[in-house]
């Protein structure tokens, strides 16, 4: 069952087009992958979704309905990027005070916060104010405060922006309990690594169209390059050969790439006739970031995704 269908979609600003023609569904309690880099027209993306903004044109179905800001905001929880805190508040306070904006009573919402303060080790910020808190721990109490009314969709916008390793570990664990109880979550980024770690199903933004779709499994079958590692001590002048190049050459290993016509079981079937020992003989599959590179090689996009 897709909980989320967006169906052709566009929104313009002045005479930039923020979003072009996106379409992709998205299954209950699967982890989705909203990416790109910036400006590639995420956000915009993801307010559409939320009710933020309204599109010009295409549909939002939320729950097999036409979505409906006001009545389907309940069932949403948005971490934006940017923070959404109140400075000046308490933050046990404030967190009670966001989940009854959700519909919580306060006996609910007291219970929730608590159990969630307890389960982040943060019992004793209880009565310290947002601008009293690092990054990290602003990022954890927003964390907190987008799921705790326990919606059905969760969005999740750079989730692990200014976390130390432990403490992203922590949220990528609730992230995968939150799905396998039910909960169905975008996750936006633009680190692609953090997505291969997590997410069932991607899709890939540059100046606002989908350039890719699929799950992760699929789309690196896609875009692989008959590419082997091949655990084996030999010289690559010993291997002449009409099946394979050597990519690359180490002490205790080959890197090596198929002819077009050649299988795995042809080139192990040549290492055995030339009395080789091979010791482990592994496919490489590309990266989601050699992908997008390779999608949008020499423009500002790739650059960007260079650095990472």
């Amino acid at each position: 069952m897709n909980l989320l269908e967006v169906k052709n979609v566009q929104k313009y600003f002045a005479t930039q087009k923020a979003v072009d023609d996106i379409s992709f569904t998205i299954e209950k309690g699967s982890i989705f992958g909203l990416l790109g880099p910036n400006g590639a027209g995420k956000t915009t993306l993801l307010r559409m979704i939320t009710g933020i903004f309204y599109q010009d044109s295409g549909d939002i179905t939320f729950q097999g309905k036409p979505f409906r800001a006001l009545e389907d905001a309940a069932n949403i929880g948005y971490m934006p990027e940017e923070r959404g805190l109140y400075k000046k508040m308490k933050i046990g306070e404030q967190a009670i005070y966001l989940a009854r904006l959700k519909g919580l009573s306060k006996t609910e919402a007291t219970e929730r916060v608590k159990e969630w303060f307890a389960r982040f080790e943060m019992q004793s910020w209880w009565n310290k104010k947002v601008e009293d808190l690092s990054k990290g721990m602003s990022q954890k109490l927003q964390f907190v405060t987008t799921v705790l009314h326990k919606p059905s969709l969760i969005i999740l916008d750079e989730p692990f922006s200014g976390l130390d390793p432990v403490n992203a570990n922590l949220i990528k664990d609730e992230i995968f309990k939150l799905a396998k109880n039910g909960s169905t979550i975008i996750f936006s980024t633009h680190r692609m690594e953090q997505v291969e770690e997590i997410c069932d199903h991607i899709i890939l933004l540059n100046k606002g169209k989908k350039i890719l779709d699929g799950t992760i499994r699929s789309v690196k079958q896609e875009f692989k390059d008959n590419v082997y590692q091949v655990g084996v001590s030999t010289r690559p002048e010993d291997l002449a050969t009409y099946l394979f190049d050597v990519v690359e050459h180490q002490p205790d290993q080959l890197l090596i790439k198929l002819a077009h016509d050649s299988t795995p079981n042809d080139v192990l079937s040549y290492f055995i006739g030339k009395n080789i020992p091979i010791t482990s003989f592994n496919e490489v599959m590309p990266s989601l970031n050699d992908i997008f590179i390779k999608l949008v090689e020499g423009t500002q996009a790739a650059r960007q995704f260079q650095k990472i």
